[in-house]
C-alpha cells in the first residue's frame, strides 16, 4: 500500500516510527519538533485535511508568560508566584501543582522556542499592554504555517485527512495505530505514542449526556472533528481521568454565527453595559457582577443553563460606543416592543423589564462605572446604565463552547497514568487532552496555548527517549 505523506515523499505502513503524534495542533506540532530534534523519527497524524490543519490552534492569539524581567515581545514583569496566584484564583484549586509549576517555569522558554521555530511575536501594543501574554503577529494560523515550516525542514512526515479512532494499549504499552487516511484502512507502527488530538468539544452527543437536548443548541468555537476519540479510546483502556465530565469552557457568543469553528470573533463584549433577558424576556443575573475578561465563560455558563439555552443582551444607543460591537451588526429598534417582535419576545414582557431596570438605576457618581440598581431583582451592580435612547440594539447570544474540562493524567514526562497510578508504557500526552491537570476549572487568557507548546515539547523529548531505551 502507497500513501503519499508529502511531495516525495511515501509513508510507508509497514516502518515503526520512533514517535508517533496524533493531532496537528501547536502541541502535536511541539511534540513532532522536539522529537526530531532529539533525533528520533516521528510522524504526525493530522484528521483534518491540509487546507484546515491546525484544529482550535488557528483561532488561537496569545500565549501565557512568566518573565521576571521585560523583553521585546512582553512589557514589566509577570512573575511566577504571580501567575500561581492567578491560576489558583480562577480553578479554585482545581489543579496539580506539580504539573502547574512546571507549566510556569517552562513558560519563560517558550517565545524563544517559537522564534527558533519562526513564529513571529507581536511588539507590545502602545495602548492598554498586556504583561502577562505575548501575542501572535498573524494569529494562530501564521503560527502554525512557521512551526510547519519547521517540521518539513526536519523531516517529519505528515499525513492529512488521517483518522485514528482508537489507540490500542496492551498492558499499558501502544504498539500500532490502526488509521483511516482518506477513508482507506492501514495501520502504522509506533515504538512511542504522543496523544495530542483534543477534548470531546464538538462531540454534541457525549455533551449530551450531561446537559440533555440543551447541548444541541451550543455553539462550537473551534474545530468540528474535535470528537474525543483517542480520549474515549484510553478511558476506556485503565487510563486514569482527570477534570470533570460534561463541564465545558463557555463565553457567550452570537447565535447568529456557525455551529462550528466561530473562533473569538462571535464573542459577545457588551453584556455589562446593557441588559440580558432569557426567552422569557426577563433578566436572570447581575450583569455588572464581573466586568473584566472573566465574564465571557460566566455568561456562556448562565446561558447554557437556561431551560432554553438563548439569551439577549440589549442596550441603547448611548451605550452601544462603549464596547467592541460583534462581527454581526446589533438588530435595531426604535422602541423596545419592536425590538421585543423582531426578538420573538412577548413586547408587554420585555417593556416592564426594561422598564423596572430603568426606574431601580441610582447614578452614584459622575462616572458611570459604580452606578447600580436598587429595588430590581436580580440587582446590577456596576454600570447600570438605564436604557432610554433609541434605536436600542439586540445581539443574540448562545454558548459557546471552547473545551471540555475532561482528559488524562499526566506525569511530570508528560507520560500517561493508569488508574493504579503507574504511567503507561510508551503513551504520552499534550495539549488540551491533558491540560485539566492544569486547568481544572476556569480560564486565564492564553493558557491554552502555553499549556500545548510546553507539554508538546516535554512529551516530544520524552518520547524519543524513551523510544531508544
Amino acid at each position: 500500500m502507497r500513501i503519499v505523506a508529502k511531495e516525495g515523499r511515501v509513508f510507508d505502513p509497514s516502518r515503526p516510527y520512533d514517535v508517533v503524534v496524533v493531532g496537528g495542533g501547536v502541541a502535536g506540532l511541539c511534540a513532532v519538533i522536539a522529537a526530531r530534534r532529539s533525533g528520533a523519527s516521528a510522524l504526525m497524524l493530522e484528521q483534518s485535511p491540509r487546507a484546515s490543519r491546525g484544529g482550535a490552534t488557528r483561532h488561537a492569539r496569545n500565549l501565557r508568560v512568566m518573565h521576571d524581567a521585560p523583553n521585546k515581545s512582553i512589557p514589566r514583569t509577570y512573575s511566577a508566584d504571580e501567575f500561581w496566584r492567578d491560576l489558583v484564583e480562577v480553578t479554585g484549586a482545581h489543579t496539580d501543582e506539580t504539573l502547574a509549576r512546571l507549566l510556569i517555569g517552562k513558560s519563560a522558554e517558550v517565545t524563544d522556542f517559537m522564534a527558533r521555530c519562526g513564529v513571529c511575536i507581536q511588539k507590545p501594543r502602545e495602548h492598554d499592554p498586556s504583561r502577562k501574554t505575548a501575542y501572535l503577529l498573524g494569529g494562530g494560523k501564521a503560527m502554525l504555517n512557521a512551526l510547519h515550516l519547521t517540521t518539513e525542514r526536519l523531516g517529519v512526515d505528515i499525513l492529512y485527512d488521517a483518522e485514528a479512532p482508537t489507540l490500542p494499549l496492551d498492558d499499558g504499552r501502544a504498539r500500532e495505530l490502526p488509521l483511516l487516511v482518506g477513508g482507506v484502512s492501514t495501520r502504522v507502527g509506533a515504538k512511542t505514542v504522543v496523544v495530542a488530538s483534543g477534548g470531546h468539544s464538538a462531540n454534541i452527543e457525549w455533551l449530551k449526556r450531561y446537559w440533555g437536548d440543551a447541548a444541541d443548541h451550543f455553539m462550537i468555537r473551534g474545530a468540528a472533528d474535535a470528537q474525543g476519540q483517542i480520549l474515549a479510546s484510553l478511558l476506556a483502556q485503565d487510563v486514569a481521568p482527570v477534570g470533570t465530565p460534561g463541564e465545558c469552557h463557555m463565553v457567550a457568543v452570537d447565535a447568529r454565527g456557525p455551529k462550528f469553528d466561530g473562533g473569538i470573533v462571535t464573542r459577545l463584549d457588551g453584556v455589562p453595559f446593557g441588559i440580558v433577558v432569557d426567552a422569557n424576556g426577563r433578566r436572570f443575573h447581575d450583569e455588572g457582577a464581573s466586568v473584566g475578561p472573566r465574564r465571557y465563560a460566566i455568561w456562556g455558563d448562565l446561558v447554557a443553563r437556561r431551560p432554553n439555552p438563548i439569551a439577549f443582551a440589549i442596550c441603547d444607543a448611548d451605550a452601544e460606543a462603549r464596547f467592541r460591537p460583534s462581527i454581526y451588526p446589533p438588530i435595531r429598534a426604535q422602541t423596545i416592543a419592536e425590538l421585543a417582535g423582531k426578538l420573538g419576545l412577548d413586547p408587554a414582557t420585555l417593556v416592564a423589564t426594561v422598564e423596572a431596570f430603568n426606574q431601580g438605576v441610582r447614578p452614584l457618581t459622575d462616572d458611570p462605572a459604580p452606578w447600580r440598581t436598587e429595588g430590581v431583582v436580580p440587582a446590577k451592580t456596576r454600570w447600570a446604565l438605564p436604557l432610554k435612547t433609541p434605536p436600542f440594539n439586540a445581539y443574540p447570544m448562545r454558548p459557546g463552547v471552547t473545551f471540555s474540562y475532561l482528559g488524562v493524567k499526566v506525569d511530570e514526562s508528560a507520560r500517561v497514568l493508569l488508574n493504579n497510578g503507574r504511567p503507561a508504557r510508551n503513551v504520552f500526552a499534550a495539549g488540551s487532552i491533558m491540560a485539566a491537570n492544569v486547568i481544572g476549572k476556569g480560564y486565564l487568557a492564553g493558557i491554552g496555548i502555553t499549556i500545548g507548546a510546553v507539554f508538546g515539547a516535554i512529551a516530544g523529548r520524552e518520547a524519543a527517549r524513551h523510544a531508544n531505551l
